[in-house]
Formats: C-alpha cells, structure tokens, sequence
C-alpha cells in the first residue's frame, strides 16, 4: 500500500479552505500532485464552509486561521466544527509566527500548524502526519503551546466556579447550550447573530478551559450550586 494512503487503500480526503479562493486553488492544485490526496475545495463562501466540510467526509482540514476578512475567522470555524465533530484533525495555515496566533491556534483544535513559508512538499507531509494521529509543529511552535497549557491549567478552573468568570451574555449562551440548542436556536432567542454566538462561545472556551459543547455541558451538569444559574 503507498505510503500516505488511508485505511483500505484509498486516498486521503483533505479539504482546502485558504483565506480566499484563488490561494485555495493554489493550495489544493499544490497538493493535489500528491497522489495519495483527493483534494476537495469549497463551492460556497465561508457561510457555508462548516456544512460543506460536515457534508464531505473528510479525513484532514486545510484551513486558513485569516478567514471571511478576519484574522481568527478560520479558527472560529474550525472551533465551530470541533463540537460537532470532536475528531476532526486539521492543519491550520499561519500567516504570523506570533505567540498569540499559535497558541490560539491549538486551542481552536489545531491537530498542526503549517507557516506559509512553507513548502508544498512540507504541507504535504504534514497532512499525512495528522492523519496519521501526529501533531505537527516545529520545536518553538511546541514550546508554545506547552508553556500556555501549563498557565491555563493555574489560572483557568475546571470546575463549576469557573462560570463566575462569564458575563451575563455569556452565561445566556451557556444557559441555551444546557438546553441542548443549536447556534441557530441560541441565536434567535437571544436576537443576535449566529457569528455572534459562535464569538461568545470561543470566548467561553478560553475563559473555562474547555475546548467543546461536551466537556462545557459536563462542567455545567456537574455544579455544586444551583445558584450559579439564577441571573
């Protein structure tokens, strides 16, 4: 079996979301030289990007952390997909080897991180690596990441009392969320938009430490007092 192939011997399924869409064609007409990936791009804008990858079945995300003319926009998405999809392995492009955009990048669900400095052949390999259940980062990338999970875990509590650091809306947001509601749903009772919502759920994210609607509802589920919940 070609080294890179997926179980059964078919290739890998990368889906390519660059921050517009003729650096995605670039992207994927790169990658596409390998043979063990079947490169799929978007059809629709970024609206419909978190249904589309949903939709194709795919084994690694390509994905811009510059996405829809904001600098986290990709991010935001790859947040939205993780609580739908926890297992979702992806390659966020950086467009800075800033300390923050790392960090955030990982904490978005980033299973590897890919400069665009970079060659083709690298982002290549990269992608088999995380399909294959790697993380892929340089050393000082790691380093990173290391060094701000050990500072969340002193600063940021895994407990109930850590929803005492949420504002009022986000405590609505997370209130929605207990319930079982959809972004969309959250959205219209609330009267905002659903890219607000997902705004405030990365922000809840960060705050508490968790990284998707499971281990949010497990931490909202397992409260000592009921009185958090009283507005």
């Amino acid at each position: 079996m070609e080294a890179g192939l997926a179980s059964g011997g078919t290739p890998i399924r990368v889906f390519v979301a660059d921050n517009s869409p003729i650096h995605t064609q670039l992207v994927a007409d790169g990658l596409k030289r390998d043979p063990s990936l079947q490169v799929i791009v978007p059809v629709s804008d970024c609206s419909g990007l978190v249904t589309e990858v949903m939709a194709s079945d795919v084994d690694v995300l390509v994905i811009s952390a510059n996405l829809d003319d904001q600098p986290s926009g990709g991010l935001e998405i790859l947040q939205e997909l993780r609580t739908s999809f926890p297992g979702i392995r992806a390659v966020v492009l950086l467009h800075s080897s800033k300390r923050e955009l790392i960090v955030d990048a990982f904490r978005a669900g980033a299973r590897g991180i890919f400069s665009r400095q970079g060659s083709i052949e690298m982002l290549m390999k990269a992608v088999r690596c995380v399909h294959e259940g790697q993380i892929w980062a340089n050393s000082r990338e790691m380093s990173l990441a290391v060094e701000a999970l050990a500072n969340s875990r002193m600063v940021r509590p895994m407990n109930a009392n850590g929803l005492n650091q949420l504002s009022r809306r986000e405590m609505d947001v997370v209130r929605c969320l207990a319930e079982g509601m959809s972004n969309r749903e959250i959205a219209e009772r609330l009267q905002l938009s659903q890219h607000t919502i997902k705004n405030y759920l990365f922000r809840v994210f960060d705050k508490l430490g968790v990284s998707s609607r499971t281990e949010l509802l497990f931490m909202t589920l397992n409260q000592s007092t009921p009185a958090n919940w009283i507005p």
